[in-house]
């Protein structure tokens, strides 16, 4: 019987007989965005520390994350990680713990005494930076890393910005915020505390600065008046944080507090209140639990500590120990109208997280320097003002206001800042396009259940200012990396080798990846189809 066709072995070898000519269309390896890289404030790459992370290279893991961000441990425990929100992965079973990992890491370098990578040769060139917050912190170490001296001068005695004055001890251990700020100033950038800047110009030529970047956070306080026989029974919540933290005598805030606002600060000041004793903490805010800017997880621990909500109230007049509210209703647009209906509740302080503003003034008179309606300066994409040399951002720019943008915005500013002091511009890298879930091949994925951080027992919280969140072990922060799907990218699963049916995959090697052999490649498409992370396409064959 004679075979209708006949297949040839090359001598030594299992390959096939060349089949290129038979393709319509060519596999190619891509490169795409990842939803948490994508989404991340700071710009991290998260997926390419995940991946060190998750083969057990914590050092590797740590330097990568840290060519972005500088504050790992800070931003692990501070950070709203919207990357999470975004994780292809919770369309399978939960979001990879993203900030878990990156705190472990954090938590381990410090432990460890890794340092930051050394700087540039020096440029010969000064920078100021206004403002020790996220924001500067962030400007000051990418500068510094691009070999510019820097100077960070802030009004306040300790470096942080509203990582120290404004966010909690049980959130945010000072240890911490130390340990990294410390790793900054070890590049060489210098301090100076306790120093005010109001003449911003000034400044830069008194020093001899060739660029300045300011970042001054949102520390005063946005108040209403509201009638009160004892003005000293009103306190603004930045005020009162910021006299916890200093250690200062902070004010007797009796056995009922009052707080009113809906954000993450008047959450801050009523878990706060409890801390310092208070028997009562009632959050009075305007609007509905919904339309609350606070962030889920912070409502629902302050619930668990014993925190009380009036929604839809807005305080009316504080009396000699009550305090008037007047309920609120929705009108057809979604806003609160005034019902005339008013209710009297027990209160010795009353506390306003109403907002925050930035103090202007150094800026108020400097040529060129223009401001948007909503009190912040106005910047170019490149975050510099109408005044040559003079950046801004954080806090001082439009902007959501989290330290996530903070960092993010120093280290943008930093580009844009090296680039105007050697006379060029900063062009950023075009991003990919994105590595969507339709793309994965989630049958590769084993169900994974996400890792719990431990968490500080509830009769522990009420009276002390102990870290409410435990950080992850090695194990646990091995296993919840590996559960990265590497969206968008190759990650040398090998899935691509074993399935061609043409043999026409060929590995280049432990970080190399692979490449097609166009000779013996017939266009079949499997290796795309059971590509787990969707980092192959098909793409038309040249006629």
């Amino acid at each position: 019987m004679k075979l209708p066709f006949a297949i040839t072995l090359d001598p030594g070898s299992s390959r096939h007989n060349h089949t290129g000519s038979w393709r319509t269309q060519r596999p190619i390896y891509v490169d795409r965005l990842p939803p948490c890289n994508a989404t991340c404030p700071a710009g991290e790459n998260i997926q390419a520390w995940l991946y060190h992370a998750e083969t057990g290279d914590y050092r590797a893991a740590w330097e990568t994350l840290v060519a972005d961000n500088p504050l790992p441990a800070i931003m692990g425990r501070a950070c709203y990680h919207t990357c999470e929100s975004a994780c292809n992965r919770a369309r399978l079973d939960e979001a990879v713990g993203i900030h878990a990992v990156e705190r472990f890491l954090g938590d381990l370098a410090i432990r460890e005494g890794w340092p930051l990578p050394a700087p540039a040769p020096a440029s010969g060139k000064r920078v100021l930076v206004v403002g020790a917050g996220p924001s500067g912190l962030s400007a000051a170490y990418h500068l510094a890393r691009l070999g510019h001296e820097v100077v960070v001068r802030d009004a306040m005695p300790r470096a942080g910005g509203m990582m120290r004055y404004g966010i909690p001890r049980y959130r945010l251990p000072r240890e911490v915020v130390d340990a990294e700020i410390a790793r900054i100033a070890a590049m060489g950038v210098r301090f100076e505390l306790g120093e005010r800047v109001g003449d911003l110009p000034g400044a830069m030529a008194a020093g001899g600065f060739a660029a300045c970047f300011a970042a001054i956070g949102a520390h005063l306080a946005k108040r209403v008046d509201i009638p009160a026989p004892d003005a000293t029974r009103i306190l603004d919540a930045i005020g009162l944080l910021r006299q916890v933290e200093q250690g200062e005598d902070a004010p007797l805030l009796g056995r009922r507090v009052v707080v009113y606002g809906g954000g993450n600060t008047a959450l801050d000041v009523a878990r706060t209140a409890r801390r310092m004793g208070a028997a009562d903490a009632v959050i009075v805010y305007r609007r509905t639990q919904a339309q609350m800017p606070a962030h889920e997880e912070e409502l629902r621990e302050a619930l668990e500590e014993g925190v009380e909500m009036r929604w839809l109230s807005t305080v009316k007049e504080m009396g000699a120990g009550d305090i008037t509210i007047e309920k609120m209703r929705l009108d057809e647009a979604g806003k609160p109208v005034p019902t005339g209906e008013h209710e009297t509740i027990a209160g010795d302080m009353l506390v306003l997280a109403l907002g925050q503003a930035v103090d202007l003034t150094p800026l108020r008179e400097v040529p060129g320097v223009a401001f948007t309606p909503d009190g912040t300066v106005a910047v170019g994409d490149d975050l510099m003002t109408g005044h040559p040399g003079l950046f801004c951002g954080g806090d001082m720019v439009p902007a959501e206001r989290t330290i996530t943008v903070a960092v993010g915005h120093g280290k943008k500013a930093a580009r844009h800042i090296d680039a105007w002091l050697r006379g060029a511009t900063h062009q950023p890298t075009p991003e990919p396009a994105p590595a969507t879930f339709e793309r994965l091949n989630p049958w590769y994925y084993s169900d994974a259940e996400r890792v719990v951080q431990p968490q500080l027992e509830l009769a522990r919280r009420q009276g002390t200012f102990e870290e409410v969140h435990g950080g992850l072990d090695e194990s646990n922060a091995l296993f919840e990396a590996r559960r990265c799907m590497s969206c968008g990218n190759c990650f040398e699963c090998d899935n691509c080798f074993g399935v061609c049916p043409d043999n026409a995959v060929v590995k280049l090697g432990p970080g190399r990846r692979f490449r097609i052999d166009l000779d013996f490649c017939k266009g079949c498409g499997l290796c795309a189809k059971e590509c787990p992370c969707g980092a192959i396409d098909m793409i038309a064959e040249e006629i």
